[in-house]
């Protein structure tokens, strides 16, 4: 805290004091108030304007320091002033003096709130922004709610001053009405408990709901206007319950939990079960990752003692392993699975034609119509292609298409540009490198995996080149040729104020730059459902209609199929149970890795994201390469980096670079979840040795960055004494 606001915090805190020492409250106390009443009114009546800037200038002051005493000068108000001058006077002042104990709030306290609490309070700014003016004004509505608290803690919040300002303002008119009305009698009031009769008081708790019952009739009305072009097709019963268009890990996930509930669920799938993940993605990808790791270590082989290997293979037989893996886990994503569930299963084309109607392509060329009350759209994501002149015609593939078309090669590309430097690209890249191509990465922007810290694309980008792999980031691509025969990707490269160009060539390219939600085909631009990048929906998952909700990749805002499964419970509990209560999805503990050598795994906040947010952090560091087992498996590089609230041991975030790091991840993510701090971590016994032991030793670089120094030296003399 600066001195500016120290001044002032103990400015405020001595005139709260003095208050109370010298008993300045006696003079707004309503005894008081009656026995002046004669006096003041006289005073009043001579120097009426300069009274009332008195009386206001003291109102403000009172109000500002969240001193007692509002409530008998409004009374007092009314008494002097009459009921509709001392509505007027008490409404400003009153409102005045809250919004300077709120400015008083957020230039004193906000910051050093933010720095312990930055994380919580991300969210809850965006519901204030959101909603914010409408709870402060229902909140106002009640008096029982201490109104000085509320100028605290919305000080904390960033709410526009203006905005604080007129909703205060029309939010304390009913209760200053009936505070000055009641003034105007005085001398029937016997005590503060006389004006709030339990009547007046049900009132003000009745007046306070009022705007919430509102937003229930106002939000019914955007219901019906919303449905009012379907009314005449909606129909009177329903075929399904639910019906959900994807069989990926967010639709697969969505359909369960339907069955699971007893509710009539149909699930539409156009391509493959399983999705993206299980055919193109997270299972084959991590297959070839493992042969080529296997290709890695037999290369390796000197770093276990052993002889250095030259694996000899045969690429077809590499991808075959590949297609079986896929073979292998698919009956856990298959029709037969689900339909065994409870879940009815048609494979074909969906397209929702009215809000409760969907229409069915079947394969065999027929066509299935159902209706449904709720509808779950999970239809995944695609790969981005970017428009460069000349990629149609150079042969590219993605990490959908690779599979089967590598499938088909008789040999291992001998050379590959992989475009894209994010986490597909990184361990598509590796894995390649690793099993002999001549791999070319390239990246746009400055490094890659760029939304990590830039110590762990430094990493990254160190193991993928010991690898082989040409890492050409700030690397442009700008076409694609073919010249006699010879493929060639053109590049331009910026360094230091010179644009140069590079030709690479190759003998297949791989498009990895992103992946887009798929948002056509299947009815949404004729219901009107608003798309972006996604489609929009809100903290329930909803779309504009309320009984279509979204999930998984098209949903956003993250393409992981953890985050997939995560949401398709919301979206199955809202669609089926939310004429009784919803739930907002909780995006708070979001985890992530990348699978290349050596993983990279996080979970909230890394530090290029805490400065972006302004969100004050400490960070505590643990190098893998001092763990014994790390050792022991050759496999001693990484680190752990843990985000905590200055001070104590809250976890923010947690970034780890090495081996199984995704699989070490799953510690912070359960501590994070359950709010338990790096002490529980530290007290947790870890079996010897393992990996996850790194976990417990990054939470006692912590402890001993906190040690009680002081107390630690009072210590040392007791020990000293006991030695005599």
């Amino acid at each position: 805290m600066n001195t500016k606001k120290l001044i002032i915090l103990l400015a405020v805190i001595a005139a709260v004091i003095a208050f109370f020492v010298f008993d300045v409250g006696r003079f707004f106390s309503l005894a008081y108030m009656k026995e002046s009443q004669q006096s003041f009114s006289t005073l009043y009546s001579e120097r009426p304007v300069f009274i009332t800037a008195v009386f206001f200038a003291l109102y403000v002051a009172i109000t500002a320091l969240s001193l007692p005493g509002a409530a008998i000068m409004t009374l007092a108000a009314g008494a002097s002033f009459g009921l509709v001058w001392g509505t007027v006077v008490v409404s400003f002042a009153s409102t005045l003096g809250a919004t300077c104990a709120m400015l008083i709030s957020r230039y004193v306290l906000r910051d050093s709130i933010e720095k312990r609490f930055g994380a919580k309070l991300i969210e809850v700014n965006k519901g204030m922004e959101k909603e914010g003016a409408f709870y402060l004004f229902t909140l106002r509505l009640i008096p029982l709610i201490p109104f000085f608290m509320l100028n605290v803690l919305m000080g904390l919040t960033k709410m526009k001053t203006l905005t604080f300002f007129w909703v205060s303002q029309l939010g304390m008119l009913a209760g200053t009405v009936a505070y000055v009305n009641a003034g105007t009698e005085i001398v029937k009031i016997g005590s503060l408990r006389s004006i709030l009769s339990p009547g007046l008081i049900g009132s003000f708790v009745l007046l306070g709901l009022f705007p919430l019952l509102m937003k229930k009739v106002i939000d019914f009305f955007k219901k019906r206007k919303v449905y009012a072009r379907w009314n005449s097709v909606k129909p009177k019963t329903f075929d399904r319950n639910l019906i959900v268009i994807g069989a990926g890990a967010g639709g697969l996930v969505t359909a369960l939990i339907g069955a699971a509930v007893k509710a009539k669920v149909t699930l539409v799938e156009a391509h493959k079960m399983g999705g993206d993940c299980l055919n193109f993605g997270c299972v084959p990808s991590k297959a070839i990752i493992k042969s080529a790791k296997l290709a890695h270590q037999m290369r390796h082989a000197d770093n276990y003692g052993l002889q250095k290997a030259f694996p000899a293979f045969d690429f077809k037989a590499v991808m075959q392993r590949v297609h079986d893996i896929i073979a292998a886990i698919a009956p856990h994503d298959s029709v037969e699975r689900f339909t065994g569930l409870g879940v009815d299963v048609l494979e074909g084309y969906a397209k929702i034609v009215n809000p409760w109607t969907v229409e069915i392509a079947m394969k065999d060329g027929s066509k299935k119509t159902l209706t449904t009350r709720s509808i779950v759209i999970a239809a995944g994501a695609s790969p981005v292609v970017p428009p460069l002149p000349g990629i149609e015609q150079s042969g590219y593939v993605t990490s959908d298409t690779l599979w089967d078309a590598f499938a088909k090669l008789d040999a291992l590309p001998k050379r590959l540009v992989v475009l894209g430097g994010g986490p597909i690209g990184c361990e598509l890249a590796q894995s390649f490198a690793r099993l002999g191509s001549v791999v070319s990465q390239v990246e746009m922007a400055p490094r890659i995996l760029i939304r990590e810290d830039e110590e762990v694309s430094s990493c990254a980008e160190k193991s993928l080149a010991a690898d082989g792999v040409q890492v050409l980031t700030s690397h442009k691509a700008l076409r694609f040729e073919n010249i006699n025969g010879v493929k060639t990707l053109v590049v331009e490269h910026s360094l230091n104020g010179e644009v140069t160009e590079k030709r690479i060539e190759y003998d297949e390219v791989i498009c990895a730059v992103g992946r887009i939600a798929r948002l056509e085909g299947y009815g949404l631009e004729d219901l009107g459902i608003p798309t972006q990048r996604t489609v929009d929906t809100n903290e329930y998952l909803a779309t504009i209609y309320p009984n279509i909700y979204a999930a998984g990749d098209v949903a956003g805002p993250y393409q992981f199929t953890h985050t997939a499964a995560h949401q398709a419970w919301y979206a199955a509990v809202n669609a089926l149970f939310g004429t009784f209560k919803k739930f907002k999805v909780d995006y708070r503990i979001i985890p992530a890795a990348t699978f290349i050598d050596p993983e990279v795994a996080r979970v909230g906040l890394n530090e290029l994201e805490a400065k972006a947010q302004n969100v004050a952090y400490e960070v505590t560091k643990y190098g893998i390469n001092d763990l014994d087992r790390a050792i022991a498996d050759s496999e001693a590089h990484g680190f752990i980096k843990v985000l905590t609230v200055p001070g104590i041991d809250k976890i923010l975030g947690v970034t780890i670079v090495g081996v199984h790091a995704g699989d070490l991840l799953a510690e912070y993510v359960l501590a994070m979840k359950h709010g338990l701090g790096l002490n529980k971590i530290l007290g947790t016994i870890h079996t010897y040795p393992t990996l996850a032991e790194s976990n417990k030793y990054v939470a006692g670089e912590w402890k001993r960055a906190h040690q009680p120094v002081k107390l630690l030296e009072w210590v040392k003399k007791y020990h000293d004494w006991r030695r005599g």
